[in-house]
């Protein structure tokens, strides 16, 4: 389906074009009319000077020559011609005819008549021709012509004219019709936008901002706005209410299984059937609870204060294990992403890290061009380059001789595909192990306009 502005750029150019097509035939017509009219209006001035001369001369018509003294009379066929028949059917002619005869009516009229004729060197001539009665009596037909050469070519120009003032007012209309439609759907434009951006920094669109006629849709969307929100918050609100809900029976069967563990009875598959369980919950949850997130939830988070507290935490769980475990990290660092699920990655990276690490762990945050970069490595055997696809994809268990699920990896991957985040596993240069790197989003700024 074309769109408003492709809309607006057709039927605007289609009826400009329309509308300066029939502009400019009724104008030619005009105009053509009237340069027929300017020339008949002359040639019925030179036949009246031909009567005038007649009147003087009727009686010697042989002075007609004289008494019509311009040049063009004289030269042959040079366009401008009289001729007067008188009584008796004698006949008196103008040097430029050359002895011929102009084309005349079977019957000459009493009134000046003009009509299209052709002369006898095949030239087209309009002739102006009357009879006329002296005051002695005498009837007489006095005929002018001229010829239409000049009437052509002046009708050519005028359609040269009109052909550019068409093309050049054709250019104006279409451009005029481009920037009016600019104008006309820059609102719309600028609504798009704001519904982007608000969305982003969480407040409505302010209806007296744009036109009256959108001021209506602004306030639809607004309550869609906040709707959506209003959507967004409780589905999190349920995930979160079904996690907590599903980890309390978890809890007890996992203290029950353990208890029949110490009592000497074998519960390691239970155990990791349990362990898979719920790391299968936890992946669905987070799933669950992105769906409802990602980009439509333009959360700020503080990641500095997040890292030092995992710096604290993860510290004191290396130290025990005899392990070193370093942090550097920029200050003032915000993400945009919700706070529980940017630690739930963090947490899960770091305890991956802390457990198939030999003796060093590190976490780096650092702000980096269009985004900030998190790389949490460590100086363990790693994960092959034709298995980091498959670790990512299903979180399946690559290597059986730690205890765990797999699916750490898997769950921090959705998290972070659901806020257009990326993850990406790579060799440790400087610890020798895994290096996992994640490149976070920036937060909107709250209180800016775009557009």
């Amino acid at each position: 389906m074309l769109s408003l502005r492709q809309r607006a750029w057709i039927s605007g150019g289609l009826s400009a074009l329309v509308s300066l097509g029939v502009g400019i035939l009724l104008l030619y017509s005009y105009l053509n009319q009237r340069a027929l009219d300017r020339f008949d209006r002359t040639l019925a001035e030179r036949h009246t000077q031909v009567v005038v001369a007649l009147s003087y001369a009727a009686d010697d018509p042989g002075r007609l020559d004289e008494l019509l003294f311009d040049p063009t009379y004289q030269a042959p066929f040079s366009g401008r011609y009289w001729q007067i028949s008188g009584p008796g059917g004698a006949t008196y002619a103008s040097g430029s005819l050359l002895g011929s005869s102009l084309p005349g009516a079977e019957e000459a009229a009493t009134t000046l008549a003009l009509r299209d004729g052709i002369n006898p060197d095949v030239e087209e001539v309009r002739v102006a021709e009357q009879q006329i009665t002296l005051e002695d009596g005498s009837v007489w037909v006095v005929a002018v012509a001229e010829s239409l050469a000049q009437l052509k070519a002046d009708r050519r120009d005028l359609r040269q004219s009109l052909i550019a003032a068409f093309a050049l007012v054709s250019v104006i209309g279409l451009a005029s019709v481009l920037v009016q439609t600019a104008a006309i759907l820059r609102p719309l434009d600028r609504l798009r936008r704001d519904v982007a951006h608000r969305w982003d920094v969480d407040e409505a669109l302010v209806e007296a901002d744009y036109p009256e006629e959108v001021a209506p849709l602004v306030g639809d969307i607004n309550t869609l706005l906040a709707r959506n929100r209003d959507i967004v918050g409780r589905s999190r609100r349920q995930a979160a209410d079904l996690a907590h809900a599903l980890k309390t029976p978890s809890a007890i069967l996992r203290n029950e299984l353990v208890t029949l563990a110490e009592g000497g009875q074998d519960m390691g598959k239970a155990l990791d059937a349990l362990d898979r369980v719920d790391a299968q919950l936890a992946r669905s949850l987070a799933r669950l609870r992105t769906a409802n997130t990602g980009d439509s939830l333009q959360a700020r988070t503080d990641l500095t204060h997040s890292v030092d507290r995992f710096a604290r935490l993860f510290g004191m769980m290396a130290g025990r294990e005899g392990k070193a475990f370093t942090v550097a990290r920029d200050p003032g660092l915000m993400v945009r992403m919700d706070a529980q699920d940017i630690e739930e990655v963090l947490g899960n990276l770091l305890d991956n890290g802390l457990k198939w690490g030999k003796s060093r762990l590190s976490l780096t945050a650092r702000k980096r061009k269009g985004g900030i970069e998190v790389v949490v490595e460590d100086d363990g055997p790693g994960i092959p380059a034709g298995d980091r696809a498959e670790a990512l994809r299903s979180g399946a268990r690559l290597d059986t001789s730690k205890p765990g699920t797999g699916l750490g990896l898997a769950i921090a991957n959705d998290l972070l595909q659901a806020y257009g985040a990326t993850l990406a596993l790579e060799d440790s240069a400087a610890l020798g192990g895994l290096a996992v790197r994640i490149t976070l989003p920036l937060p909107p700024v709250r209180g800016s306009k775009k557009g």
